[in-house]
């Protein structure tokens, strides 16, 4: 469930920063639009039905994406839901709270739906608008029913506090607040933002929580390449980099087989299990798809999940 009373949706869902958008991600070239249509398909008959898109995705592509699939769906006369979460970009010029519905009426018409799952504010930036103006726009929607539950994006413990206690005054509670989370990024265990979202009840989207693939094993010293696009700028997919990262992923490995299953299963099943937390990997395909749904559906020990945490400090 988002938080607390939101939208029941899977432990797992489906990031689609990559749907659409060449600039980073490079699409049109590896991957096009018959690829994540297959990897749409795949995801809701598998179950993992929840999908987090954004305005700025694409520039709208990942939207309209989104939008065109489930009409498809809808076509093919299935009972499947799908649950859709987008984010709203407080950039300088919408400083006022009418940006809001304007943005929203905007990526509805792009998704193709009278209402939306999830609206989240993508960057804890107000700029001139205040961030008591911008969750007031958000309660107003909630009312209004165009949105079903409200979330926020990469806000700090007192940050998320704030919108918790903004929204509180209209009755609307705060459902999510996505951040990034993975075994190579766990600075919401010591930032206050994991204990915070527990004691409010706001539900962790953990986003890029294989760390754009460096914890799915598929990179290695001994197979070292220079990597392609946006991982040519992190160092950790260096030679030097996969080389300290080999004995942390070897155990992934280890303990993957005891059940059958990849790092980057044993990876999002140990996010799942911290509780309150929903991973939200990306797929740009069916057999990725297939991968992250792995993730579900069994259980780690206590100590293989505290043995995991010691060696990925």
């Amino acid at each position: 469930m988002l938080g607390t009373n939101g939208p029941t949706v899977p432990m797992l869902g489906i990031g689609t920063w990559a749907w659409g958008d060449q600039l980073y991600w490079g699409y049109g070239k590896d991957y096009d639009e018959a690829e994540l249509r297959l990897a749409f398909k795949t995801a809701v008959e598998a179950g993992v039905n929840f999908f987090d898109t954004a305005e700025i995705y694409g520039f709208g592509e990942s939207e309209r994406m989104l939008g065109r699939f489930m009409q498809e769906l809808k076509l093919q006369d299935t009972q499947q839901p799908v649950y859709i979460a987008t984010k709203y970009f407080p950039l300088p010029w919408r400083f006022s709270s009418g940006a809001v519905a304007d943005a929203l009426t905007a990526s509805l018409k792009r998704l193709q739906l009278a209402t939306v799952d999830l609206y989240q504010v993508h960057w804890p930036f107000d700029f001139l608008m205040g961030q008591p103006n911008l969750m007031n726009a958000l309660a107003d929607e909630v009312q209004q029913g165009r949105i079903k539950a409200v979330g926020v994006s990469n806000y700090s413990a007192a940050q998320m506090q704030q919108a918790h206690d903004l929204l509180a005054q209209r009755g609307v509670p705060l459902a999510v607040n996505q951040m990034q989370y993975s075994l190579l990024a766990r600075q919401v265990e010591q930032n206050g933002v994991l204990e915070t979202a527990g004691r409010l009840g706001v539900t962790i989207l953990a986003y890029s929580p294989l760390a754009q693939g460096l914890l799915t094993g598929k990179y290695t010293p001994e197979t070292y390449a220079p990597p392609q696009g946006a991982r040519r700028l992190d160092p950790r997919f260096s030679k030097d980099g996969l080389e300290k990262l080999a004995p942390k992923v070897a155990l992934l490995k280890e303990i993957g087989d005891r059940y059958q299953r990849t790092p980057a299963q044993v990876a999002l099943n140990w996010l799942i299990a911290q509780g309150n937390v929903i991973p939200i990997p990306g797929a740009k395909n069916a057999q990725q798809v297939e991968q992250n749904a792995g993730a579900l559906g069994w259980t780690m020990t206590e100590d293989e999940r505290e043995a995991i945490a010691q060696r990925w400090q």
